[in-house]
């Protein structure tokens, strides 16, 4: 996987940075992150789905790269027990786009996209595809299949292991119960039609289990 991640990288890194020792060292330090002992859902295999649904939708979207470089930093970061894990992962990438040729308003872009995956319940604008399409990739794995679904769900509860288990059930409970009240879970209609009705039978199973003997 590293290395057709690799080629995936350079390919989209190339045109806005010449260095490759630069953009050969920004890739460690991501491979690394998303590699990192504690993560059970959030690595390389999260990143390369979200590049492989990026692309699916490539000829609908309005800029590509900045997308792409959003799916690459968006959980560079990740503490379960912090809050700013968005903030700091979008940080990172505009440390990096600093040094590229990227225009200034493309850079703030992916950094706003990042930032956005913070709450996937909040208001966006209706008129930006990008966003959207970025957002519902991001949470397709919601009305994944049921065996990948609790496989998903069993990777976020083992994330969150060093949080005691009493804990952990009241604030999943809270995330489903928010997810399940959204009126809407995906903003395009090709998502929206493909995983609502088994995006909310998967939050609704799961939040089950949490209200009677958990996973």
């Amino acid at each position: 996987m590293n290395s057709a991640l690799a080629a995936q990288w350079h390919q989209l890194t190339t045109p806005i940075l010449a260095s490759e020792a630069r953009r050969e060292a920004t890739l460690q330090q991501l491979l690394a992150a998303y590699s990192k002992s504690g993560r059970h859902y959030h690595t390389l295999h999260h990143v390369q789905a979200l590049l492989d649904a990026v692309q699916r939708d490539a000829v609908t979207l309005h800029d590509l790269p900045v997308v792409q470089l959003a799916v690459w930093f968006h959980d560079a970061v990740y503490s379960p027990l912090r809050s700013d894990n968005e903030t700091r992962s979008a940080e990172l990438a505009l440390q990096f786009l600093a040094e590229t040729t990227l225009e200034e308003n493309r850079q703030q872009r992916v950094a706003l996209l990042i930032e956005r995956t913070k709450d996937h319940t909040q208001a966006h604008p209706d008129d930006d595809t990008d966003l959207q399409l970025f957002l519902d990739a991001d949470l397709s794995i919601l009305g994944a299949s049921e065996k990948d679904y609790w496989q998903y769900a069993r990777q976020i509860h083992a994330e969150y292991s060093i949080v005691p288990d009493m804990l952990y059930r009241q604030g999943r409970r809270n995330v489903l119960e928010k997810l399940l009240t959204t009126p809407v879970l995906y903003r395009t209609a090709p998502y929206r039609d493909r995983l609502d009705a088994a995006a909310r039978r998967n939050l609704q199973a799961e939040l089950h289990a949490w209200e009677n003997d958990g996973l």
